[in-house]
């Protein structure tokens, strides 16, 4: 029951929310989300991460079993992180909006906690209908948060994020249904009684993971094939991978601060987490097949990430597309398909919602004080606020792979799985005709080198992307540079006194009072201290000291590589095949 109270206090808060006062709303919404941080806290504690590959808290109710639905939550050493990082991110944002939002706070922090309690049943779930409507249905509260308390062009980007992610979602539900019917085929006769005994869904309709999971792993290569294309479309287009990512840096752009938080730390790895859980243990085959092509797309969006944010003079926009770059380095390593690059790219997950996410967070505060996200009217902040630029250049060196801080585990992990992810690199069977060891396929002499693994990547992937680490500490950098560092440089207009601001910056609706934004301190206040010192001591320990989340992940990460691998070596029994061949008979002759 403890994953239903995680799902189901932000729910149930959310509805006091629209109860409460106008007043009230945002102390009803803390300690809403304090209720829910307080008890992801304590599954961390209870949870038992020697077993971290078994389901635990799994608990089942009766939904809409005639056609073989049921509420069905469970968590692994993954889901666990994951739902950790949402339960944390949620008084975070709460916090962070205290200034921000001033106007229509009803109905501001009643969508934010809707928007939890989706994102933790999706990490949550066990069954997949529930999956799916847990995945769907965070569209709604973002689009919410996005159209109604985000910046001019909020319109335009809300509608362009609810169409991408809607859009693929769709062809991804097709996947799982051809999947469900699949495995309604299978009946005792044809996958026998022992599996049959395993998976009693096996034979009927039935939308338990682990059940479809099995079936999917008996279907052909073309079969798999097309599953795969079509969780790909909806998973790639949440991630976002190249070239399907156009919509994220506009949705973060456009909305605010706390929505930015929850965009970067958690939305985004639904995708990942999606591909992680049904692609990769549904489709072995597929997988193997098309993990050079994804890679490409990953390699490519880390350059062109990279570059875009390069030129880029809005900060907020530079984050954004910075997101591009780094969720390439988590796709690339996931496709690895090897413990060292599907290990970083889980790490990944993490770290990336604590560093990206505390950036935005730190360009909030800025904007909330000088109106303006611009590189060219902001610089030299250093002077003005010490304690914001010694954060932002804190979470700046997460966010390049500092080693010692968060971001350098997950990036080298992720380019130690590429580079390793081909064992033809280093093969003894690459003899000339004399009977020597000749080539290996990159260059490299005939001999074999101790830690490769099967795959079809290898070090020139890994170089290749290992550009993008490089670009990624240019712009980085440069952003730093320009706008802590250096001389003095604010918007025209602006002033100190009293710690406000022009009266001719006028509120955006939603966002201020009738007298415009409320007064700041020229420094960060205690709440804002408070809000990014828990993410800055998170990227440090985490940095330094990676053993208890590494060593909580093996056993999810070794089950998962033994899936893949083992993919080839599943076989249909006689009677399934023969029933499958009937089947692809009648197709034809329709």
């Amino acid at each position: 029951m403890l994953l239903i109270a995680l799902m189901a206090v932000p729910l149930a808060v959310s509805l006091l929310i629209l109860a409460a006062p106008e007043a009230r709303a945002r102390a009803v919404a803390m300690a809403g989300t304090l209720v829910a941080a307080v008890g992801a806290l304590f599954a961390m504690m209870v949870f038992d991460w020697h077993a971290g590959v078994a389901f635990q808290f799994t608990h089942e109710i009766g939904w809409l079993d005639e056609l073989g639905i049921r509420f069905s939550v469970g968590a692994d050493s993954v889901s666990m992180m994951l739902i950790a990082l949402t339960a944390l991110l949620g008084p975070i944002c709460v916090a962070a909006s205290k200034t921000a939002v001033t106007q229509n706070q009803k109905t501001y922090y009643a969508w934010l906690l809707v928007l939890q309690a989706a994102m933790t049943g999706v990490f949550a779930s066990r069954d997949m209908v529930l999956f799916y409507i847990c995945f769907e249905f965070t569209l709604v509260p973002m689009f919410v948060l996005i159209s109604l308390f985000g910046s001019s062009n909020r319109k335009f980007a809300a509608v362009k994020f609810f169409l991408y992610t809607f859009t693929g979602s769709v062809i991804a539900l097709a996947g799982f249904v051809y999947v469900a019917w699949f495995a309604s085929s299978l009946t005792p006769e044809i996958v026998g009684h022992a599996a049959r005994a395993e998976y009693p869904g096996l034979g009927r309709w039935s939308f338990d993971i682990a059940t479809l999971q099995y079936a999917a792993r008996l279907m052909s290569p073309t079969q798999q094939a097309w599953v795969f294309l079509a969780f790909m479309a909806g998973f790639a287009v949440k991630v976002p991978i190249f070239p399907v990512h156009t919509w994220l840096p506009l949705a973060h752009t456009e909305a605010p601060t706390a929505g930015s938080v929850i965009l970067a730390g958690v939305l985004l790895k639904l995708g990942t987490y999606g591909l992680l859980r049904f692609a990769l243990p549904f489709c072995p085959l597929a997988v193997m097949e098309y993990a050079p092509y994804v890679a490409v797309l990953c390699v490519v969006g880390i350059l062109y990430g990279g570059l875009i944010c390069w030129v880029q003079t809005d900060v907020k926009k530079l984050v954004a597309y910075s997101s591009v770059a780094h969720l390439g380095f988590c796709v690339l390593g996931l496709f690895s398909l090897n413990s060292a690059g599907i290990t970083g790219s889980i790490t990944y997950m993490i770290n990336h919602g604590l560093s990206t996410g505390a950036l935005f967070l730190c360009i909030g505060m800025i904007y909330e004080r000088y109106h303006t996200r611009s590189m060219k009217e902001l610089g030299g902040l250093a002077a003005r606020m010490p304690i914001w630029s010694t954060f932002m250049v804190f979470f700046a060196m997460a966010s390049v792979g500092l080693p010692g801080l968060n971001g350098f585990v997950s990036e080298f992990l992720c380019l130690l799985g590429a580079f390793q992810a081909s064992d033809a690199w280093g093969s003894t069977t690459a003899m000339t005709a004399d009977g020597a060891l000749g080539q290996g396929l990159w260059g490299s002499a005939g001999a074999a080198h101790p830690g490769s693994t099967p795959g079809t990547l290898g070090p020139w992937f890994a170089a290749v992307a290992g550009i993008g680490m490089i670009i990624a500490a240019i712009y980085l950098l440069y952003m730093v540079g320009r706008v802590v560092w250096g001389p003095l440089v604010e918007p025209a207009g602006h002033h100190d006194a009293h710690g406000g601001h022009d009266a001719g910056h006028a509120a955006h609706a939603g966002h201020g009072d009738a007298h415009g934004h409320a007064a700041l301190p020229r420094d960060l206040s205690a709440r804002e201290i408070g809000v990014l010192v828990p993410l800055a001591v998170l990227c440090l320990a985490l940095g330094v000291y990676p053993k208890p989340m590494l060593r909580g992940l093996e056993g999810p990460v070794v089950n998962t590589v033994e899936l893949v691998r083992s993919g080839p070596n599943v076989q249909l029994p006689q009677k399934a095949a023969e029933a499958q061949e009937q089947r692809d008979e009648m197709e034809q002759g329709q």
